[in-house]
């Protein structure tokens, strides 16, 4: 609950005896300010203090009991940790979306509940992570221009250009374009403001390009250009955003596990003078010493992001509604499955998967990050047939994986395993060890081949002694040439990952692939050894 006290912090001392705020039982903020005064000044970013609940989403100022005038809004999509955000003003009736991400009615729903249309889109630069839905949003609502970068941009559908500098008026508050390249070429950030101080923001939304702790990559478009974004990205975050008052709150487009910078801080919100106290990006001396850490220290980019930046180069597709998805009785999926081009996905838990599945079905399990490994593991012009628990969960399941890229779909096994089961049609299985039976099978048999599929950090930060690394992200490529009459046992951190990699496998033809169930955390709880590759020490 946010006390007298804590409000006190983040509100203009002198209009605070005539103020009157509280937080609702659901953890809404409302702040009455007195009559003609329209925002209290934020002094710091909410979830940076502490101050507010971090289920809080929005933040609503009044004047005197009047209908709310400034409405911020914050949509956080878990899988590819994105961040988008809704403001508006009351008053005028006019809303603004930044980043919208792909399934856009949620935006809508805020737009409603607030009594305002959205009337302007904003995209920070071509991203890559993610399918955007500003397309989709603008057909939805009908009364909306979507604009986008005219610097060194490559949009190739129908938008308006923003330069640098250039402001847009929504009556309490302003938006000013700034060009902040070096993530992309194109790159945009948004300084917010109130529209009688509008010289002096209180808050930026940095898309990619500045994160809490992180900031954003520049090497995703190819090494021709990497070196110039690599320049373009430490002009931006010194000669830009440390330019900036300490109290200004960063609003970033992503948070924590996205790939699209190296170890993104788990908060949602900073300020610019926590950043540049903590943030690593933010400490180098000279450039020299940047671009090493930034480029040669970068971690392996998702094989699906030059895909994605072409879509929405182009202009992705409308989808003003999930895609129409068939159920297939046991027979006719079976069917389906063995048409060119299909790939089958069981989203269901690993300890299922590998109690019975499918022939030739991949287990990337029914989470939020399921969006991003669909993404990584399947190219787009594949037809997807889909095995979930239960079918009402088609359309959950659908939605995480039209996030980056896929909509073709082939149909959902109708009934699931149970049907399939009962149809007498054949089942394969993966067996899944516990930590303490590859233990013992490492010790009493020397032919088997451990795979470590984590990312390149985790696997130098220790791994199983004796397993050789194959990174989940590369194997579709890399298997090809291992002995597929030999025995693997695959683990990942907890076995989400290791379930993908041992499913890839068995069905490009591996006769012996088993799991591992809690992986190298579950190896590390029970105290067995882990050892580190030659000069990486503790």
């Amino acid at each position: 609950m946010v006390t007298l006290r804590s409000i006190r912090a983040i509100v203009d001392h002198k209009f605070f005896d005539r103020a009157r705020l509280n937080v609702s039982a659901t953890g809404f903020c409302h702040g009455v300010l007195p009559r003609g005064f329209r925002y209290a000044m934020l002094r710091h970013s909410f979830c940076s203090l502490n101050l507010i609940p971090a289920r809080v989403r929005a933040i609503r100022f009044s004047a005197g009991g009047e209908l709310p005038m400034f409405v911020f809004e914050t949509v956080f999509t878990d899988g590819i940790a994105q961040l988008s955000y809704l403001l508006a003003d009351t008053e005028k009736g006019c809303a603004a979306v930044i980043d919208p991400r792909t399934d856009v009615e949620v935006y809508e729903k805020l737009a409603r509940k607030h009594g305002v249309v959205i009337t302007h889109i904003f995209e920070t630069h071509i991203h890559a992570d993610f399918v955007s839905g500003s397309r989709s949003l603008a057909n939805r609502v009908g009364t909306a221009e979507i604009w986008v970068s005219k610097e060194q941009d490559d949009y190739q559908f129908e938008a308006r250009r923003i330069g640098d500098g250039q402001r847009f008026d929504f009556g309490t508050f302003q938006l000013t374009a700034r060009h902040t390249p070096g993530h992309t070429p194109e790159h945009m950030s948004f300084e917010l403001s109130q529209s009688d101080h509008e010289e002096t923001p209180w808050a930026v939304f940095t898309g990619d390009s500045l994160f809490v702790g992180s900031a954003g990559r520049p090497d995703l478009l190819g090494d021709e250009e990497t070196e110039q974004l690599t320049e373009d990205l430490w002009e931006t975050l010194y000669e830009y955003f440390l330019q900036l008052e300490d109290y200004v709150i960063v609003f970033p487009g992503h948070g924590a596990g996205s790939a699209c910078g190296a170890d993104i801080g788990d908060r949602l919100q900073s300020t610019i003078g926590y950043e540049r106290r903590t943030n690593k990006f933010l400490k180098f001396p000279d450039f020299k010493s940047f671009r090493k850490f930034v480029v040669d220290d970068a971690p392996p980019a998702p094989s699906h992001y030059p895909k994605l930046k072409k879509v929405n180069a182009t202009g992705p597709q409308i989808m003003d509604r999930l895609p129409t998805i068939p159920g297939f009785a046991p027979a006719d999926f079976r069917k389906a499955a063995r048409e060119a081009g299909v790939s089958i996905i069981d989203t269901r838990s690993m300890f299922a998967f590998g109690g019975g599945h499918v022939p030739g079905a991949i287990n990337i399990g029914d989470r939020p990050e399921m969006s991003a490994w669909v993404g990584q593991m399947l190219d787009f012009d594949q037809k997807l047939l889909l095995v979930v628990d239960d079918d009402e969960n088609v359309a959950k399941v659908q939605r995480l994986i039209v996030r980056t890229g896929h909509a073709n779909f082939a149909g959902y096994l109708s009934g699931g395993m149970k049907a399939w089961g009962v149809a007498g049609l054949p089942i394969e299985r993966i067996t899944q060890l516990d930590v303490q039976q590859l233990h013992e099978l490492m010790s009493d048999d020397p032919e088997l081949t451990v795979l470590d599929v984590r990312a390149p950090g985790e696997w130098e930060s220790g791994h199983i002694p004796g397993a050789n690394h194959y990174f989940i992200g590369d194997m579709r490529d890399r298997i090809n040439g291992l002995d597929k009459e030999a025995r693997y046992v695959t683990y990942c951190a907890s076995g989400y990952r290791a379930s993908i990699a041992s499913s890839l496998m068995q069905s490009r033809g591996f006769s012996d692939v088993r799991n591992v169930t809690g992986s190298f955390k579950a190896w590390t709880e029970a105290g067995f050894e882990i050892e580190k590759p030659e000069g990486v020490h503790a």
